[in-house]
């Protein structure tokens, strides 16, 4: 019996999933350029700030969460014998 053939099993689907993901960031980030912005500061300006804003948001989070949180909450491996 031939194994089930998923998806993203073949490496053409994954090129053609990145292509299509690194072509909408491209064409957001033009877009950014044409559209009117009615900032309160003067940093809302740049282009993509939001974009930015959001990634290194993300990348604090994460990181906050794996070095601080992660060993207040952990428990010792043998915490239930």
């Amino acid at each position: 019996m031939a194994e089930k053939q998923y998806l993203f099993d073949k490496p053409r689907n994954v090129k053609i999933l990145l292509g299509a993901l690194f072509c909408s960031i491209a064409l957001l980030v033009i877009i950014d350029y044409f559209i009117t912005k009615h900032p309160e500061f003067y940093w809302e300006e740049y282009p993509s700030f939001y974009g930015v804003y959001g990634f290194v948001a993300c990348v604090v989070l994460v990181l906050v969460a794996k070095y601080i949180l992660r060993p207040i909450v952990k428990r010792r491996e043998d915490y239930y014998d």
